[in-house]
């Protein structure tokens, strides 16, 4: 068994550059014989009063002044641009020495990253859980470092819900199979609600929406053997589903899908607009900013089996630019229970190591309760195939073209095995 440790760490002192702030170069070292790292990271604020770029500050300010001689410098760019941008700066030879995105296969299948051995202390390395490290592996060697996680579930409005007659005031409501969502999305149409079901499969994440859909329609974006199965005969039915009984039937409001981002069709629910979307940990907080009174349950089947939850989880990677043991050493001060659980628990979101899995389980704190739900599901959830390298870019084609399969005239078999295609090129099978 290979044995592949970082040594000695340096120290230093940082100064902090966001890439909003004047502040420091963006080389590699400096005239004072300073180390700087470079960090590219995703913005899972709203907004600029809820922006990461302010987690990510104070933690590269109190890192620097416990470690003189290091200094960090992090860009926050937004989620709809920050894995094109990263990939960009390693087409350049500019990669970043960190980078917090989406997908990591690709750049560990160039040979572009170094392994979890080389970065964490074992402390750190045995604390992630193990579901979620596993699936940081390409050809057993753990790439990806899980950043944070969610698991999908249904969302409603209980007020538009009972208003429609769908329950009954007070009662909670689970649907088993599609025919009675879509009976519920009906009444809802009825009663004047302007989308009775959100259907966002715009670019921010269509993938997501997708592949929660084709697990309950039996499918899925892959099978047990993790081979692609996108065009599957369960999947193209899944997508007629949606494009003729939810989209054909008026029940997914006035927005196009193809052009509904899943941040809009939040923000849609938490004024209230929408009846029933498909939602992560975060939108459980923004619904009770807004006062709005929700369910969360497990989205139906299309026969009543029991239903497969789906887990996300995004990635942390460090890229070989000469600095393992200084990346190393601030990604085990990122892992410290203190600075997982402080960024979960602003976005509402999951956390990746044991020991804030079970601090969270734990907890009395009123605001941790519903997020409860989602944690239980996470360690059996069914993830994206993050271990492909060709994962990036079938998600990139998930958000550029799968909107196509619900509209009035899409082919959904078509687009389907489009998407299928373009995989398993990448894949290199036939």
């Amino acid at each position: 068994m290979r044995v592949r440790r970082r040594g000695l760490r340096m120290s230093g002192a940082g100064c902090l550059a966001m890439v909003l702030l004047a502040g420091c170069g963006m080389g590699s070292g400096s005239d004072k014989g300073e180390v700087v790292l470079r960090v590219v990271a995703a913005d899972y604020g709203e907004g600029p009063l809820d922006s990461s770029t302010t987690f990510w500050k104070h933690l590269a300010y109190r890192y620097g002044k416990a470690n003189p001689g290091v200094r960090v410098e992090v860009t926050v760019l937004s989620w709809n641009d920050v894995d094109a941008k990263v990939a960009e700066m390693v087409e350049k030879g500019r990669a970043p020495d960190i980078a917090q995105i989406g997908a990591y296969a690709d750049f560990a299948a160039a040979g572009k990253l170094y392994p979890a051995d080389e970065l964490l202390s074992v402390r750190t390395e045995a604390d992630l859980l193990a579901p979620l490290a596993d699936a940081g592996r390409v050809h057993g060697d753990q790439y990806g470092l899980p950043f944070v996680a969610s698991t999908r579930l249904m969302f409603y409005n209980t007020d538009l819900l009972e208003d429609a007659g769908v329950i009954a005031k007070g009662a909670a409501w689970q649907p088993r199979t599609w025919a009675e969502l879509t009976a519920a999305a009906k009444k809802l149409k009825e009663n004047g609600v302007r989308t009775p079901i959100a259907l966002p499969l715009g670019p921010e994440e269509a993938q997501a929406e997708s592949m929660q859909w084709m697990l309950a329609g039996g499918g899925g974006i892959t099978n047990d053997s993790e081979g692609y199965v996108i065009d599957s005969t369960a999947n193209v039915k899944t997508f007629e589903y949606l494009r003729d009984d939810l989209v054909g039937a008026g029940l997914t409001g006035p927005d196009e899908p193809g052009g509904l981002d899943r941040r809009r069709a939040f923000e849609a629910f938490t004024d209230g607009q929408v009846g029933i979307l498909n939602g992560h940990p975060t939108l459980v907080q923004q619904a009770h900013a807004k006062g709005i009174k929700l369910g969360m349950v497990p989205l139906p089947t299309t026969d009543g089996s029991e239903p497969r939850a789906m887990g996300v989880a995004d990635w942390i990677m460090a890229f070989k630019n000469g600095h393992p043991k200084e990346s190393g050493a601030f990604l085990d001060y990122l892992y410290e229970e203190k600075n997982v659980t402080a960024f979960t628990a602003k976005y509402g979101l999951l956390p990746v190591t044991t020991s804030g899995y079970r601090r969270m389980l734990d907890s009395d704190d009123p605001k941790t309760a519903p997020l409860k739900v989602f944690l239980r599901a996470l360690p059996s959830s069914r993830l994206y195939p993050v271990g492909k390298k060709s994962w990036a870019g079938v998600s990139a084609e998930f958000k550029k073209s799968v909107g196509g399969a619900v509209a009035p005239d899409g082919r959904p078999a078509d687009v389907l095995a489009d998407i299928a295609e373009s995989a398993r090129k990448a894949e290199g099978t036939p």
